[in-house]
């Protein structure tokens, strides 16, 4: 293959990267957002569901009133806002909106550049199936979030809080996604297959999955609104295992349903994960990977310890809006971070080849490229090889 041409594939290939990156930033915003949305009980303003309708907000002083004769019809409005004004529920009405704005936003950045791109041949089978994996799990969240919605539209002005947790796990998912696939897209070493990094990818895995159980913990408390009651610590009601932990029926709702129990298990992973993160991200200090491993593993121990405070402060201030919120964004940037550290674990430090023999060419090519690139990719079989262990593995 011509060095021009490798040249041209791989300003694709980082381009993309950056694309995705920048789409991995807006997810985060609009999980954050939907935090907010939460946090000051805006999520049930806008009681119906309509993807192409719904894009526009109300636009005259009318709009506004069917807007809020539709809500004034939900049990919210009933039994909690039945004095709300007009000017009231438009403050609540906003956050909402923005929150399934960013949601289209979201999926238009995805789904615009990727028709464009797959159009022109500039995707290997590897960049476009995971890409589209994406789209479909975009596509999976929105429906989430109004089957999570409709839950609080019925009986009691509350969403399940199963529902809730599965709409922040699916972004989660979709935040990691996008973001290991465009660290993928930007690395310029090869992947390496040796034990013993293998054995440290595991162990990050284990990691992440601690912290995808905090985090799904949270949505619970949040889902509960267990957080609301005990606002001290380390005791809770001055015990540090409380009463009642185990007292509903079947045994397994005490840990989705039972407030005492729901707090108490976010508690305990919050410390379990305290100390599990600072010793993983030393672990990989020692390894002297890379340099961005090392700023990384650093920034990880740093985060995690503010990460924990920041919780313990929104507890016992009754979790407020502004301290929910960072404390929210801090999961995901844990979560974030150590997914990178994981990441980084694939790679040996300063571009050595790697154990399956192929140059750096033949990734840059096996990943995006224009439409005769591809065959080639196809026909030498590099594409698949080097990413073997899937999207995220």
């Amino acid at each position: 293959m011509r060095p021009t041409h490798q040249r041209g594939t791989a300003d694709t290939q980082r381009r993309i990267g950056v694309w995705l990156l920048a789409t991995a930033g807006l997810v985060y915003i609009m999980v954050l957002v939907g935090g907010i949305t939460r946090l000051t009980r805006s999520g049930l303003s806008i009681v119906d569901w309509d993807p192409v309708v719904g894009t526009l907000p109300p636009l005259s002083e009318q709009s506004w009133e069917d807007t809020f004769a539709a809500y004034r019809d939900s049990p919210e409005f009933n039994l909690v806002n039945n004095g709300m004004t007009l000017g009231e529920f438009k403050s609540i009405f906003w956050w909402e909106y923005t929150h399934r704005l960013l949601g289209r936003v979201i999926g238009l950045v995805l789904l615009l550049p990727f028709g464009v791109l797959l159009f022109r041949g500039r995707l290997s089978r590897w960049a476009a199936t995971r890409i589209a994996g994406l789209i479909v799990l975009l596509g999976l969240e929105g429906l989430l979030g109004w089957f999570m919605v409709a839950s609080g539209l019925v009986h009691e002005p509350r969403v399940s809080q199963y529902r809730l947790a599965a709409h922040l796990l699916t972004a989660t998912a979709i935040l990691g996604a996008t973001l290991w696939v465009a660290w993928d897209l930007l690395e310029t070493r090869e992947v390496r297959r040796s034990d013993a990094m293998r054995l440290e990818r595991q162990r990050g895995f284990g990691v992440i999955a601690l912290i995808v159980m905090m985090l799904g913990s949270g949505a619970l408390v949040a889902g509960t609104r267990a957080g609301n009651g005990f606002n001290t610590f380390p005791l809770m009601n001055g015990r540090l295992v409380p009463h009642d932990l185990l007292t509903m029926g079947p045994s397994w709702t005490n840990f989705t349903e039972n407030l005492v129990t729901v707090q108490f298990q976010h508690r305990v992973l919050a410390v379990v994960v305290a100390l599990t993160i600072p010793a993983f991200a030393l672990a990989r200090l020692r390894a002297h990977r890379s340099r961005g491993m090392t700023v990384a593993a650093l920034g990880l121990v740093v985060l995690v310890a503010a990460q924990f405070v920041l919780g313990i402060l929104t507890l016992v201030n009754h979790v407020p809006v502004a301290l929910g919120s960072l404390h929210q964004g801090g999961g995901l940037l844990v979560f974030a971070l150590t997914l990178f550290v994981v990441h980084q674990c694939r790679y040996s430090a300063g571009g050595e080849s790697s154990v399956d023999g192929h140059d750096g060419a033949g990734h840059v090519a096996g990943v995006v490229g224009s439409e005769k690139d591809d065959h080639l990719c196809d026909l030498v079989g590099v594409g698949e090889p080097l990413h073997g262990d899937g999207l995220v593995g």
